[in-house]
C-alpha cells in the first residue's frame, strides 16, 4: 500500500523561533537566508520525520516559490515530488514540471481576475505606515509583509470583500497577508501526484486558510492548535485538531501522521 502524506511546511513542520514558542536551543534549524536561521524544528520532530519518510511518500506542499523552498533543507533524503506556490509549480527531482505549470495556467486564467488588476488594488489600498512589502510570488499571487499591530483588522475585511467575488481567496499569515486565486490549489496538485503513483491514501497536515481545501479533500488530515484554521474554529469530516501549539504542535502532527500511516498500511481505517 502507498501512502502519500502532503504536509504543509511553515508553522506546520517548520517554525521561527517566535512561532516556535519554546526554547531556541532546543530547535534544529533548517533554513538560512542570507546566512542567518530562519526555520526551526525540534530534534524529536526531526527523528519522526525521518521515519515518516522511510514509511510514506512524504511530499511537501507550500505557498512558498521554489526559491523560497529551495532554501529549507529537511532532516530526510531529497523528496521525488514537491509542490510549490500553493500548487502552481511541482517539482520532479527537484525539476519544475513545465506541463503541469501550464494547466494551471490556462485554468486560472478562465475562472479568476488577473494578477495584475488584483496587484494593483493592493498597491492602492494598502497605507505604506503599517505595508513593509507588497510582493508578486511566480506570476500566480501576490502578497503585502505588514506591521500586524499597526494594521487595522478592517483592512482585511475590506480585502476579503473586494477579492471574493473576483474568485481571489484571502489568508493571513504572521506577517504576510496573502492574495491568491480560489482555482489555485495545494489539493489538485496533490491528487495529481497521488496519481502518478498510484496513492492508496493521502494523508494531510496544515495550519493555514490556504490548507483548508488540501485537508478537506484527504482521506484523513490534521491541523495544529494555533494558525488560521485554529483560530476560526474550522473543522471538517475527516479531520483532527490537535490541541498542542509551536514546535510542539509539529511534534504532534508527525506523531499522527506516523499512528494514520501505520494504521492505514495495517487495514484499519480512521475516523
Amino acid at each position: 500500500m502507498t501512502v502519500l502524506v502532503a504536509s504543509d511546511l511553515d508553522r506546520t513542520l517548520i517554525y521561527s523561533r517566535a512561532a516556535a514558542e519554546t526554547d531556541a536551543s532546543d530547535l534544529m534549524c533548517v533554513e538560512l537566508y542570507d546566512g542567518e536561521p530562519l526555520s526551526y524544528l525540534t530534534p524529536r520532530a526531526a527523528d519522526g520525520l525521518r521515519r515518516l519518510a522511510e514509511r510514506t511518500e512524504l511530499v511537501p506542499v507550500t505557498t512558498r516559490t521554489r526559491e523560497q523552498y529551495q532554501r529549507i533543507t529537511l532532516p530526510v533524503p531529497p523528496r521525488k515530488y514537491a509542490i510549490c506556490a500553493n500548487g502552481g509549480h511541482l517539482l520532479v527531482d527537484g525539476v519544475p514540471d513545465v506541463r503541469w505549470h501550464l494547466a494551471v495556467r490556462r485554468r486560472l486564467a478562465s475562472v479568476s481576475a488577473e494578477l495584475a488588476e488584483v496587484s494593483e488594488w493592493l498597491a492602492k489600498t494598502a497605507d505604506p505606515q503599517w505595508t513593509l512589502k507588497h510582493r508578486e510570488a511566480e506570476d500566480l499571487f501576490c502578497y503585502l509583509v505588514v506591521d500586524r499591530a499597526a494594521m487595522p483588522l478592517s483592512y482585511v475585511d475590506e480585502m476579503i470583500g473586494w477579492c471574493e467575488p473576483r474568485g481571489w481567496e484571502v489568508s493571513v499569515q504572521g506577517r504576510k497577508v496573502y492574495a491568491v486565486p480560489r482555482e489555485l490549489t495545494k489539493s489538485g496538485a496533490v491528487a495529481e501526484v497521488a496519481g502518478r503513483i498510484d496513492a492508496d491514501t493521502v494523508l494531510a497536515a496544515g495550519d493555514s486558510l490556504l490548507d483548508a481545501e488540501l485537508l478537506a479533500a484527504a482521506d484523513a488530515a490534521v491541523r495544529p492548535g494555533h494558525g488560521e484554521l485554529a483560530d476560526s474554529n474550522w473543522t471538517a469530516p475527516r479531520v483532527t485538531a490537535l490541541s498542542a501549539r509551536g514546535a510542539a504542535g509539529g511534534e504532534a502532527i508527525i506523531d499522527w501522521l506516523l499512528a494514520a500511516a501505520e494504521h492505514r498500511v495495517g487495514g484499519g481505517t480512521l475516523g
